[in-house]
């Protein structure tokens, strides 16, 4: 039984009947970071399951106004529905206008709107510094004792460790830049259209470019992604992460960030369940050809 999305549907429930909305026949899109629901009013509704939420979610909600305003092809805030966010139950909720996709985006399309994010100015209020990418998973690491062996916490703590001080010596190519934080190419939408709109902004950051690009190239690492399609996103983008200094460092970085998910929901989501041993056997092997999944395989 997935608890995450049963106890999420219960207060999309109660939340939409308390702002007016149709909740019946919701379809649930993804449940991980947040459970997401579209409605019939075409409204997407976000219910965060992160510890975080509440302080992090009017931040990303003043980005995507602000890059609205900009002109950016980002997805945007249903403001007019009621004040946001919204907390409910301990569960912090927003919503968001639905963008009908069409067809599977492209790295190129990824590559190219980076490239447009990257050049914008930083917002002008206060936004998170991506300081220290692995903060997160080192807090799962300490509090989810239910789900790690006393083996895999230590080493994983030596790991965050090391993997924390290489991040510190990395070179920097450049001023900080707004990044999108998980630039992945599932969080792009190709509009019927054909043009690109980039979503789910939970991890927005200032903070180092090759953050939002080292996503596509671990994507050819972990979860499928082809040498032709790195090399289209690289293209699109203008340069190639493979060519800097930093590049294997931070494809480790990257890999340990990628487990700090499936800690956190392991008892409560049957595919973290699952996917959380894989990840980490092939880490303490230290395997970086394994694959991993982003759902259950067919």
């Amino acid at each position: 039984m997935n608890m995450l999305a049963d106890e999420a549907a219960e207060i999309l429930r109660e939340v939409c009947e308390n702002v007016g909305l149709d909740a019946r026949d919701a379809q649930l899109l993804r449940v991980r970071s947040n459970a997401v629901f579209k409605l019939r009013d075409e409204i997407v509704v976000r219910i965060a399951t992160a510890p975080d939420a509440l302080t992090r979610l009017p931040v990303v909600l003043a980005v995507a106004r602000w890059l609205a305003a900009q002109g950016f092809p980002a997805v945007r805030p249903a403001d007019e529905l009621c004040e946001q966010p919204l907390v409910y139950d301990g569960r912090v909720v927003t919503f968001w206008h639905y963008v009908p996709a069409s067809g599977r985006p492209t790295t190129t399309q990824l590559g190219s709107i980076l490239r447009s994010l990257h050049e914008l100015p930083v917002p002008p209020f206060t936004l998170k510094r991506l300081a220290d990418p692995l903060a997160e998973v080192r807090n799962s690491v300490e509090s989810r004792t239910d789900v790690l062996t006393l083996w895999q916490r230590a080493w994983l703590r030596d790991r965050i460790a090391e993997l924390t001080d290489r991040w510190a010596a990395l070179p920097t190519a450049g001023p900080p830049v707004l990044l999108h934080g998980d630039a992945w190419i599932d969080n792009l939408l190709r509009c019927q259209d054909g043009h690109a709109v980039l979503c789910d902004w939970d991890a927005v950051a200032v903070g180092p470019r090759e953050w939002d690009l080292v996503h596509t190239y671990h994507g050819q690492r972990r979860f499928g992604l082809t040498v032709p399609e790195v090399d289209d996103f690289a293209g699109a983008y203008g340069s190639d992460l493979r060519v800097w200094g930093g590049y294997p460092t931070l494809m480790e970085i990257r890999d340990m960030y990628a487990v700090g998910i499936h800690i956190r929901n392991a008892t409560r989501d049957p595919f973290s369940r699952k996917e959380l041993p894989r990840r980490l056997d092939s880490l303490t092997r230290g395997d970086g050809r394994a694959r991993w999944y982003l759902a259950e395989p067919a």
